[in-house]
Order: structure tokens, then sequence, then C-alpha cells
């Protein structure tokens, strides 16, 4: 353990060398926040330079996580990268599954049944608030509010069993496939989908009782990083953070992909673009998310879950006992993979956080040539500086948390 008056020397010394501010009398202080920092919610380092406890600039490092997901695709058949989706943001799996699979979807001209559409959108709005559940947790913790975590940690492993029920894994589902879905629906899907999402209203009612006229709350979020919206669209910002900031851009709204036209739901937009802005919208997102479920659950349509593709599909295995055709099938799909159309797409959905998109590029071969995500995290944390600079190191916290980010989505 280092000696208590050396660490004050050591200190005082580079306070002393630090150049002075302004008028001669502050002194800047370099601050590194992460990558080990519990709210930087992932390993994110935040270069801070200080002068008292007041934030000059602030430089971000990121890169820590990278994977090389992007350049692992080319080594896989196409089938085979799915799973690779599930690791770019580990709070969205279902949200990229479904972008990646209408990307490829549109080269191979596929048609996906209404069933399997309208389950898509289900999926992927219960994993809209499986993510936005533990943001408020975490945000709230953040800024020191420990029971709201423990409430959304509660409906969010009532969301966790659902999607173990239809895929078998609660994080990593790889459910929604190039052609459909991964599996039947399970027997008695809709009974535990409908107990939770009934319930679900009143337990967001139970959240903005604890926060939304809190008076600690308040003063910790309102008027705290406003970037003009000007900024935040050269930076690339999307999702709640842009529409908190009063630009009501929702590509289930301007681009409807997977059956979104036939669902009836508000876009919810604030004007003040500041932390509690963007807390306002989320929490509404979750309302208007509980309520595309419950059309989905009401008006599923009948009919197959998987398209009328044996050369992309794989065979019902009841089928592959029985039928030589439908093994050979198997067969070629699992050890070849399956042949996509020379050609490049760029699919976008509305992820929890924002304009997620896939550009895909075929070169005619069982392999993508390219597979490369643009990720909404990636240009919301470009506006973490512009939202700090010039404000109080506690308010980093609250700008941070307010941001949703995830690393895995940024670094890849």
């Amino acid at each position: 353990m280092s000696d208590p008056e050396h660490l004050s020397e050591t200190v005082t010394a580079a306070l002393r060398e630090a150049p002075a501010g302004e008028g001669g009398s502050a002194r800047r202080m370099t601050l590194n926040m992460g990558p080990q920092h519990p709210s930087t919610h992932g390993v994110l380092r935040v270069m801070l330079e200080l002068e008292g406890e007041t934030i000059h600039t602030a430089r971000l490092d990121i890169g820590f996580l990278h994977t090389g997901i992007e350049k692992e695709f080319e080594v896989k058949t196409w089938q085979q990268g799915v799973p690779l989706t599930d690791r770019v943001d580990y709070l969205a799996c279902l949200s990229n599954n479904l972008c990646y699979a209408l990307a490829i979807e549109k080269l191979l001209e596929l048609e996906i049944p209404p069933k399997a559409q309208w389950m898509r959108v289900m999926l992927v709005e219960l994993t809209r608030l499986n993510s936005h559940l533990v943001w408020l947790g975490t945000h709230a913790l953040d800024v020191g509010a420990m029971s709201v975590f423990l409430y959304c940690m509660r409906e969010r492993e009532d969301i966790l069993r659902i999607f173990e029920a239809f895929s078998g894994q609660r994080l990593m589902t790889s459910y929604i496939r190039i052609g459909g879905l991964a599996l039947e629906p399970p027997r008695g899907w809709d009974q535990a989908v409908r107990r939770f999402i009934d319930a679900f209203p009143s337990k967001v009612d139970e959240y903005e009782s604890l926060l939304t006229r809190n008076p600690i709350w308040l003063e910790r979020t309102r008027g705290v990083a406003v970037v003009p919206v000007a900024d935040l669209l050269d930076l690339g910002v999307t999702g709640p953070c842009i529409r908190a900031a009063g630009i009501g851009w929702d590509i289930r709204k301007s681009e409807p992909y997977s059956s979104y036209d036939k669902f009836d739901f508000e876009v919810p937009v604030a004007a003040e673009g500041d932390v509690y802005a963007r807390y306002q919208v989320r929490v509404e997102e979750m309302r208007q998310s509980a309520r595309i479920v419950k059309q989905a659950l009401e008006g599923m349509p009948e009919g197959p879950w998987q398209a009328d593709a044996p050369h992309v599909v794989l065979p019902d295995r009841e089928k592959m006992k029985t039928q030589m055709e439908a093994l050979i099938y198997h067969f070629k799909i699992v050890t070849e993979g399956f042949l996509v159309p020379q050609g490049e797409v760029y699919q976008t959905v509305e992820s929890p956080r924002g304009e997620l998109g896939y550009y895909v590029v075929s070169d005619g071969t069982a392999r993508p040539f390219r597979v490369h995500m643009r990720t909404p995290s990636f240009g919301n944390l470009q506006g973490l500086p512009a939202m700090i600079e010039g404000r109080l190191l506690a308010d980093t916290i609250a700008a941070m948390g307010s941001l949703d980010f995830v690393l895995g989505d940024v670094d890849r």
C-alpha cells in the first residue's frame, strides 16, 4: 500500500506542475474515469481534464472490448453468423438477429410468413423492454436510487424466462434466423406473454412513483447534459437520445419493416434534450412497447413460422428422418451452407439504443464477403464530451447513464 504522505506529495507536485488556468489561479488535473469504473457500464476510459470540479475537456478511449466480429463473419456461413450478432449488443440480441436476417432475406428475395413477422415484432419489443429495464435500473443506481434497480430486475427476470421458453437461452438466444425463427414457438407461449404484458403497465407506474417527481432525481437530471440538436445530428446520435431533443425519428415508423406498419403505437418525443427528457422518453417507450406486444399477441396470424425455402431453411426433423430429400437438404445446409446471390444491401432497424444498420455484401458464395454494422452506441457515445464539458464532475455519471450505450455495441 502507498504511503499516504508520499501520495499527497505526488498529487501536490502534479498540481504544481500543471499549467495555470485563466486568471492564473486555477490548476488543471487529469482524471481517468474507467476503464474499470462501475458507472462506465463496461470497459470505457474517459480522460477528464478538470479545473476544480469543472470538466474542461473530455476524451474517450474505446476499443478495450474489440472482438473482431465483423471480420469473423467472413469465415462463417451465412447461418453461422447469427450467433455472432447476439454478441454485438448483449442487451438487444434479437434486434441484431433481426437486422442481419432481414438484410440477407433481401438478397435472397425471400418472403417471410406473416406469423414469423409478427412473432419477430413481439420478441424484439420484449427485447426493448428487457434493455430499457436494465438501463433504468442501473441509471437510477448510478444516481443513487437503489430500489428502482431491484424493481426493474424483477420484471426483467420474467422476460428472460419467456426468452428461455422460446429458445432455451436467457440471453444469447439466436432465435431469429434467416427465413423465419429457429424453433416452433413453444406450447403455452401466449399465456406466459399475456400474464407478463397485462401486469407490466402497473409496474411502470411503480417506477415512475419512485422517480418522476423525486426532488433528488429532478435535481440530478433536469438541465443536465444538454447539447444543441444540430450537434447531436452531426455526431450521429439516434434513438431515444435524439427523440428527447425533439426529433421524432424512429425507423419503425419512417421505414417500417417486418409488418411494423400494421401496429398502432406512438413515438415518444420530448423537447428539453436533457437527462430527464431521455428518462421520460424511454419510460414512455416501455409503455408503447407493451402496447405493441399486446397487439401482436391478440392478432397473431396463423400459419407457418418459417419460409417455404428448403434450400435455405433447415427441414423439419421429423421429415428429415423419413424423407430422403429433406435429409439431403439438411446435410448440405449444415455442412456447406447455402448460396446467396451476388449483391449488397443495407438494412436498418430501431434497436433500444437507436438506429442499427447492417451493410452486407455477397460475392455469390456460401459466406459473406463483408458485413459491417452501424451500431447506435458508437454514435451516441460520441455525444458525451459535448454533454459534459463545462459541467461538474458529478454530472458525468448522470450523462453517461442517460446515453444507454453498450460497449460491445461500440467496439465490436
